[in-house]
């Protein structure tokens, strides 16, 4: 048996430079392959490989995490220009030092969560997040085949909160406990990186528990800078914000069709979205 590297060459940490020096750091025996579809190419290795590599970022994850079904040790380098899971298992930011690190790593069962069907390693969103998530994609990728960066998402998120006024009333109910503007459903901690900076939006959230949920309700202008001070500290139970800590099942009912993201990729329109926490879903490789 030999192990795999499926590389997606337009991640915005990757290079030929950077995938020789991965394939380096790793295990002898490597097979490269470019993602192509990445859930079909995990697929058809997960039965004949010891292990499968991952030199990407958040997208190509969540392909992988959706073509296989667990058997195999999977190993996330970061090479995208945010790669929340690697980072949220220990791996940091550097792809030929996480692949140092994972030639001599341990396997550790790592829950994932599910939106109608559809498994996420670390977040998933209704409303404003996904909103954004969507204006990034419509601003098309660079020259070079790779997506904007973190610069874009914060003035893509300005510019939402000015065209809105900072106003985002409640267009949803969360099951059993109330109405709210937008959702916010975290598998780990952090929930996501701006640069550096980890924002533990749901601090008590664990790839070994079940789903937590941040989700604000009727958002005015006021209420931004205690929301923004929540996402840097992380959010706790008050007036006006619904905490929800490992919870195997979340039901969002919308008022109308909301945007839907997992991952950082954007999922469509829908009038319902049912989180499921499934636990020991795969086996991820982290440093001893």
């Amino acid at each position: 048996m030999a192990s795999v590297l499926i590389v997606n060459p337009q991640a915005s940490g990757v290079s030929d430079e950077v995938v020789e020096r991965v394939r380096a750091a790793l295990p002898p025996g490597l097979e490269t392959a470019a993602p192509g579809d990445a859930s079909e190419l995990a697929r058809g290795r997960e039965a004949d490989a010891d292990a499968i590599y991952i030199l990407s970022g958040d997208g190509t994850y969540n392909e992988v995490v959706n073509g296989i079904t667990g058997a195999v040790p999977l190993g996330f380098l970061p090479g995208g220009g945010t790669s929340v899971l690697p980072r949220a298992l220990g791996l940091g930011r550097d792809p030929v030092a996480a692949a140092r690190c994972l030639a001599s790593a341990r396997p550790r069962p790592l829950g994932l969560g599910r939106v109608n069907g559809r498994r996420f390693t670390f977040n998933a969103g209704v409303g404003l997040d996904a909103e954004l998530v969507r204006r990034i994609d419509r601003r098309g990728r660079r020259d070079d085949g790779r997506r904007p960066g973190d610069l874009a998402f914060a003035r893509e998120a300005l510019g939402l909160l000015l065209e809105r006024r900072g106003r985002f009333p409640d267009a949803l109910e969360v099951e059993g406990a109330g109405r709210a503007a937008f959702a916010l459903v975290a598998n780990c901690a952090p929930y996501t990186y701006l640069g550096r900076i980890g924002l533990p939006v749901a601090p008590d959230a664990s790839f070994d528990t079940g789903l937590d949920l941040v989700a604000p309700s009727n958002v005015r202008g006021r209420d931004l800078p205690r929301l923004g001070l929540a996402a840097v500290r992380g959010a706790r139970p008050r007036g006006g914000l619904l905490v929800l800590h490992d919870r195997a099942r979340i039901v969002l009912r919308c008022d109308g069709s909301l945007p839907l993201q997992a991952d950082g990729e954007d999922l469509g329109d829908v009038t319902e979205a049912v989180f499921e926490a499934e636990p020991a879903a795969v086996t991820a490789l982290v440093p001893r």
